[in-house]
C-alpha cells in the first residue's frame, strides 16, 4: 500500500515537473515564432542582432531545461530500481538462517531417502535465491579479509602457510549483487 502511495506521488512530482517543462517549451517556441519575421524583412541589423542574442538564449534555456528534465527521469529510474534492491536484500536476509537450517539437516540426516527430498527442497531455494542476486562467499583457504569476513577465534599451531588465512567456517558469508549482506564467521590460523 505505501508502495502504491510512494508511486502516486512520483507520478504526481513527474506530471507536475513535465507540465513546467511544456509551458518552458511553449514560451521558447512563441520566442522563435516572434523573431522568425525579423530576419525575413531585411530590418535594422542592431535588430537582428538583438534577436540572434535572444535566440541564443533561449535555446541556451531550453537545452538547461532539457537537460534538468533528462537527469530527473535518470534519478527516479536509479532510486526506484534501488528501492526495489533494497526491498529484496531484507527477505533474502531474513532466508539465510533458513538455508544455514538446511545444511545443517542435511549433514545431519543419515537415511539417505530423508536426506534427498532435503537435498531436493534445498536445492530449490538456493536457485530461487541465486535468481534474485545470492552469491555464496567463498572464504576457505584464502587470505582473512576484514571486509569480506569476521574472525570468531584465531587457531595456533597451523604453520606459516595458514597463517592469517581462514581455516574453518563456521557461518557462511553471501553477496547480493556486489554488496556483502553477511560477513563470513570464520576461524583463522596463528
Amino acid at each position: 500500500m505505501d508502495n502504491q502511495k510512494e508511486n502516486g506521488s512520483e507520478e504526481l512530482e513527474f506530471k507536475a515537473d513535465s507540465t513546467h517543462i511544456e509551458e518552458e517549451l511553449q514560451e521558447i517556441a512563441d520566442e522563435l515564432k516572434k523573431h522568425e519575421p525579423l530576419a525575413e524583412q531585411g530590418e535594422n541589423v542592431s535588430e537582428l542582432d538583438q534577436a540572434k542574442a535572444e535566440l541564443t538564449a533561449t535555446q541556451d534555456k531550453y537545452l538547461r531545461l532539457y537537460s534538468e528534465f533528462e537527469n530527473y527521469k535518470r534519478r527516479t529510474t536509479k532510486e526506484r530500481s534501488d528501492l526495489f534492491k533494497s526491498a529484496n536484500q531484507e527477505v533474502i536476509i531474513s532466508l539465510l538462517p533458513t538455508l544455514d537450517d538446511f545444511e545443517r539437516a542435511m549433514t545431519a540426516l543419515k537415511d539417505e531417502s530423508d536426506k534427498k527430498g532435503i537435498e531436493l527442497i534445498y536445492s530449490k531455494l538456493k536457485n530461487t535465491l541465486t535468481q534474485k542476486g545470492l552469491k555464496e562467499m567463498e572464504a576457505k583457504g584464502l587470505a582473512f579479509d576484514p571486509d569480506f569476513h569476521e574472525a570468531i577465534t584465531k587457531v595456533p599451531g597451523m604453520g606459516e602457510n595458514m597463517k592469517d588465512k581462514v581455516v574453518d567456517v563456521l557461518e557462511k558469508g553471501y553477496f547480493l549483487g556486489d554488496k556483502v549482506i553477511r560477513f563470513a564467521k570464520v576461524v583463522i590460523g596463528e
